[in-house]
């Protein structure tokens, strides 16, 4: 019996077939994440049991071919089974390799990574090294309040008498357009040389301190001259600091004036426009000045705050904004008569990068209409402060205005909210040029403990947008020693080149009066900060004895990772922390989440869970198990992790004692090492080594030839016990040289691979040897030498059997060229060694396919033939099956791995497609099979992404966010005045940064990497085998044009193979799955805040001192900006003139005489 053969539009089932409309309006949903048990029925099931199922396959009186039943590709299945396994017992070597590492048994140790002890060890490793950074940091800030304290203010004094090194000096003097963008003189600079230092990455000078001085600060003002005077004094203690402990990185103090003075000096890196840097908008200066802050924002959207003022306020918002940090939380709002969210964010959220872009983007969609009411405002905040029912900070509670003016003081408000106990402050904001009464603005802020603002300008927003902070740290100040408290940082990006680090930071106060009887003075003069690099941590864990897929992580408060494998930023933002969760940073489970809130609320704890990881391509997913084990450090907000594989329990140590005893000459004379050298590949197999720290004076190279060329010579000089080396790495590299070579020796060597079709064999071990055979092979190894870091290495110890994988192809980019024989497939299999009751998994082994001769016998292996070489015919009067070989017009067969991705094909045109991921080759069948449940999908975010800098929205001439007066302005005086000083301010700035103020984002700098790509979110989908490992037929329902397939798992292997009719018409191209990686905008904001992650704040908070002075809380500016001067100023800019700058004046100036 035979089943017809189709032609498009006829079914296998007799009568044509319409397809049933979707119940539903408009095209059926596709593909449904719930699978085919949730789809309506359809006129056929699509899948059948065989018994049922075979019936409807054969029909009396049909052709010659039928489609393969099910025990036939079974047959074919265990065909291709055996095959494997055959040629990788023989050629693999892994069982005799096992007896090579039992005959060598005297040449190492089992070792036992016991999880507690070891992460303890760590724990107490990393709390020693920052707590000689805690001892430095109290040192520092000791000396700060001391010389301050001695300190006698000048008012006379002048810029030729302070003697500093200026850190920007040399970039502006060389700038090469001539122009000096900064105020004052250079007069006062010291010309200092510098001397390259690895440790930090730069050339410092150690005999001096360096000195940054925001680009919109006058460095020429008294209140710099005196800063710089008397923080000059620090140099010493900053050199005295790294002669007890010389491993110290930057020693910085960030001063409340914006000075910045760190040691040792080192040139500013200046970007090509203008420099925003400003040390107190830092994420480490933000959490040393104050506690954690619940803030409320609150903006006057009336029909008078139109056009500029109302793109002052915007921007003030931003500005706002980038004054808080992860461990503060903010909601912002608009008013007129109602007061109402400018976002999705309906109460109070953590202000952390992502929820600070969603409110910086709304803010921009304000629209100034109706009439002012402060209370509706007010009334909305208070509101969200008293909301319990949220997470939220606990400790500092304020308001922030911002308003062009009015007369209602709203103080039934307050009265109501407030009184008598104030615990939330008032911060209000006269923003723009008017002439409104702010006698109610200032009184509000007087009256609640904060502080009055004017921003005139928008030369005064970054100022006045974080001066608040002097006022939150009042209560800190007058607590004393109780404040004095080290907190260390999330990691972020240092500012200097150092890379990722995380900062101590111990607040530095005024211990001055104001005279004999007076209050001592509530300033906080500013930061101390010590950086440590992460790269430093790393050092002070175990990497090499946890095997590939054992590591180390710790996570701070907020469940940030401050170690981890996964934290591999690809671009970073100084201006930003360096933010990735740790439920971000692996694939989020229960049983992490749990793990995750014990180790924020710092307890010890050891869990063995089932979990699924990405492997290191990001293109695959293994279902593995994963010990963890945790404890704090103390002393810190840090809690640090282990991570172990069960095969990882044990390692092997070489012990090379008695070779090291009889050899007194160089390591190069030790028994093996000639297995290294270049002049035995050709018999012994190509060696790669990884790349590791095997001694300090090895020279690193990218390129493994030159690398291992190093290492021989340097192994020429060193001998077995030297001390500049790591034994440990360095003996087991040289067992692992010996023992690879032996399996050449028992197996590779007598073998011929092309009777297999196969290009090369190859082992790789924990010890960091790759040996590849023949040497030609190496020519097209493209595998990372370091197999900790290779993909294959890693999953073939996660996975039993062979791991088949295919020779990565982007969609985007041209098939593969077969020419040569030199595309292959690895198949890789780890090596189990039992050692008593001990086992462990210390190498792989495998062999690389010849792509198209393993595609032919593919094809032979799954087909009908009783003899190599005499494929089965059907005559014209005979019935028999379809196979892959003859029929191969006809029928489809293909091996899938389980990532999707295509292996081998019969058909021809489609050897050049392997490696891609199937939906590619075939949408409608990878549709069906995950459909089907063969394969399981997996969706995560990668928020550590570079993605191109998108094409700029605005298309004109001009600069974005240049204000368009119109007829009304134009009548009025208040714009000529304001639009003067918004002209200087475009004259002085538009040269430097393109970028206008007005939008959210800080100008980049041009060239910098940071404008070539930018950090972005992208959506990775990966698949990997469902939960079906039963081989049965399906029948793909597609209207006129079913198809029918079989698909079966390969035991002992990670793939699929697939046998399906080839699709005679086009109407199933319905939907095609993705797994390539999709920009996006990662999970939607407004859901995640509805429930958000678990979180603990600092332990302390200081928001409240009775003994506190609110007496100064603003006045508005001490020098009301004069109309004939600015008109001065205009006429000056358009003669063409250059102006001469002015002191910037603010309304802290005479609170800053220290």
């Amino acid at each position: 019996m035979a089943v017809p053969a189709r032609t498009c539009g006829s079914s296998w089932l007799g009568p044509v077939r319409t397809a049933r409309p979707w119940p539903g309006r408009g095209p059926r949903p596709f593909p449904d994440p719930r699978g085919p048990a949730s789809w309506p029925a359809r006129p056929l099931l699509l899948l059948l049991p065989p018994l049922l199922l075979l019936p409807l396959l054969t029909a009396p009186g049909a052709s010659a071919y039928s489609f393969p039943q099910q025990h036939t590709m079974q047959h074919w299945a265990r065909r291709l089974e055996q095959e494997i396994d055959g040629v990788m017992r023989i050629f693999g070597g892994v069982q005799q390799l096992r007896e090579i590492y039992k005959d060598n048994r005297n040449l190492f140790e089992v070792q036992e990574n016991e999880p507690q002890k070891l992460v303890e060890k760590v724990a107490g490793d990393i709390e020693s090294l920052l707590d000689r950074k805690v001892q430095a940091l109290k040192r520092l800030a000791d000396a700060a309040e001391n010389f301050q304290k001695a300190h006698r203010w000048q008012d006379n004094i002048k810029e030729e008498d302070i003697l500093y090194y200026d850190a920007k000096a040399d970039a502006e003097l060389d700038d090469p357009e001539g122009e000096d963008v900064e105020r004052g003189s250079k007069a006062s600079t010291l010309r200092l040389d510098f001397m390259e230092d690895p440790n930090f990455k730069n050339k410092v000078n150690y005999s001096y301190t360096a000195v940054q001085i925001p680009t919109d600060i006058y460095k020429g003002s008294t209140v710099i001259l005196n800063e710089l005077n008397w923080t000059e004094a620090l140099e010493n203690v900053f050199i005295e600091n790294r002669r007890q402990d010389p491993t110290l990185l930057w020693q910085v103090f960030g001063s409340a004036t914006g000075v910045t003075r760190y040691y040792p000096a080192t040139p500013w890196r200046a970007p090509k426009k203008i420099d925003l840097y400003d040390v107190r908008r830092r994420p480490w200066y933000i959490q040393g000045a104050s506690s954690p802050k619940d803030m409320v924002i609150i903006v006057d959207v009336s029909g008078s705050v139109s056009g500029l003022t109302l793109k002052l306020m915007k921007t003030s918002v931003c500005e706002m904004l980038d004054t808080l940090s992860d461990d503060d939380y903010v909601n912002v709002a608009s008013f007129n008569e109602k007061a109402q969210p400018v976002s999705c964010f309906t109460h109070l959220v953590q202000a952390n990068v992502r929820n600070k872009k969603v409110f910086k983007e709304a803010v921009q969609g304000m629209v100034a209409k109706g009439t002012t009411g402060y209370k509706a405002g007010f009334e909305y905040a208070f509101d969200q402060l008293q909301n319990s029912n949220i997470t939220r900070a606990n400790c500092n509670k304020m308001i922030m205005m911002f308003t062009d003016g009015g007369e209602d003081r709203v103080q039934d408000v307050f009265e109501k909210y407030n009184w008598p106990n104030r615990t939330v402050r008032v911060f209000t904001f006269s923003v723009g040029q008017h002439n409104y009464d702010v006698t109610p603005l200032q009184w509000m802020a007087c009256t609640n403990k904060g502080y009055y603002f004017e921003i005139p300008s928008i030369g005064a927003i970054r100022i006045n947008t974080q001066e608040y902070l002097d006022v939150l740290g009042r209560p800190m100040v007058l607590a004393g020693k109780e404040a004095k408290q080290v907190q260390w940082t999330n990691v972020y990006e240092d500012a200097l080149g150092l890379g990722l680090v995380v900062t101590g930071t111990l607040p530095v106060f005024n211990l001055t009066q104001d005279g004999p009887g007076e209050k001592k003075n509530q300033l906080i003069l500013g930061v101390m900060g010590i950086d440590v690099a992460l790269n430093d941590i790393k050092r002070l864990t175990p990497n090499y004895t946890l095997g590939a897929n054992g590591y180390v992580f710790a996570i701070d408060l907020n469940g940030y990772v401050l170690l981890h494998p996964n934290l591999k930023p690809q671009t970073t933002n100084f201006r930003e922390p360096v933010t990735l969760d740790f439920l971000d940073a692996e694939l989020e489970d229960e049983n992490k989440e749990e793990i995750r809130r014990s180790m924020i609320d710092g307890n010890k704890g050891h869990k063995q869970i089932r979990a699924l990881v990405k492997s290191l391509d990001e293109r695959y997913i293994d279902e593995v198990i994963r010990n963890y084990t945790w404890v704090p450090i103390r002393s810190t907000n840090y809690s640090l992790g282990l991570v172990l594989p069960p095969y990882s329990t044990f390692y092997l140590q070489a012990n090379l004692s008695d070779q090291i005893l009889q050899v007194k000459l160089p390591i190069s004379k030790l028994k093996d090492f000639e297995f290294l050298l270049p002049s035995s590949f050709e018999s012994e197999g190509h060696v790669f080594i990884a790349p590791r720290e095997y001694c300090k004076d090895l020279n690193a190279s990218d390129n493994n030839t030159e690398f291992l060329k190093n290492f021989i010579e340097l192994m020429e000089k060193v001998t077995p016990d030297s001390k500049q080396c790591n034994n440990f790495l360095l003996h087991n590299l040289i067992l692992d040289t010996g023992i690879t070579q032996q399996l050449v020796e028992r197996v590779w060597r007598d073998q011929d691979l092309n009777t297999y079709s196969l290009l090369a064999v190859f082992a790789a071990t924990d010890g960091g040897i790759t040996r590849v055979f023949p040497n030609k092979a190496a020519e097209d190894w493209t595998e990372n030498p370091e197999p900790f870091n290779a993909s294959f290495y890693r999953r073939s110890l996660d996975n039993h059997g062979y791991v088949f994988k295919p020779p990565h192809q982007d969609s985007l980019l041209r098939p593969l060229e077969l020419e040569n024989d030199t595309v292959g497939v690895l198949v890789s299999t780890a090596v189990e060694l039992s050692l008593g009751r001990r086992t462990l998994r210390p190498a792989v082994v495998g062999v690389k396919l010849d792509l198209e001769a393993w595609a032919e016998k593919f094809k032979v292996l799954a087909s009908n033939r009783t003899h190599q070489d005499q494929p089965q015919k059907c005559g014209p009067s005979s019935h028999c099956e379809m196979d892959c070989e003859v029929n191969n017009e006809d029928l489809l067969c293909v091996l899938i791995d389980d990532g999707g991705f295509l292996v081998l094909s019969n058909q021809n045109h489609q050897w050049d497609q392997v490696g891609r991921f199937f939906s590619e080759v075939d949408a409608n069948l990878m549709l069906a099979l995950y459909n089907n449940s063969f394969y399981t999908r997996k969706e995560s975010y990668d928020y550590q992404a570079a993605c191109a800098p998108q094409p700029p929205g605005n298309l004109g001439a001009a600069p974005r966010g240049v204000f368009v007066p119109t007829i009304a302005d134009f009548l009025n005086l208040a714009w000529w005045t304001s639009a003067a000083a918004w002209s200087l301010f475009q004259q002085l700035l538009y040269g430097l940064i393109y970028h206008s103020w007005f939008q959210a984002d800080p100008a980049e700098a041009e060239g910098s990497p940071e404008t070539r790509e930018s950090s972005c979110v992208v959506k990775q989908t990966q698949y990997y085998f469902g939960s079906v490992n039963a081989s049965y037929n399906a029948i793909i329902d597609c209207g006129n044009c079913s198809r029918l397939f079989h698909a079966q798992r390969l035991t002992n292997t990670n793939l699929l193979f697939v046998v399906a009719e080839k699709p005679l018409c086009s109407q199933c191209e319905a939907g095609r799955l993705l797994q390539k990686e999709t920009h996006s905008d990662g999970p939607e904001q407004c859901e995640l805040v509805q429930r958000p992650r678990y979180r603990r704040g600092p332990h302390i908070c200081f928001d409240y001192n009775a003994t506190e002075d609110t007496s100064d809380c603003g006045r508005g500016a001490s020098f009301p900006p004069s109309l004939g001067v600015l008109v001065s100023l205009q006429l000056l800019l358009l003669l063409g003139l250059p102006p001469r700058p002015q002191p910037q004046v603010h309304s802290f100036a005479a609170s800053r005489r220290l």
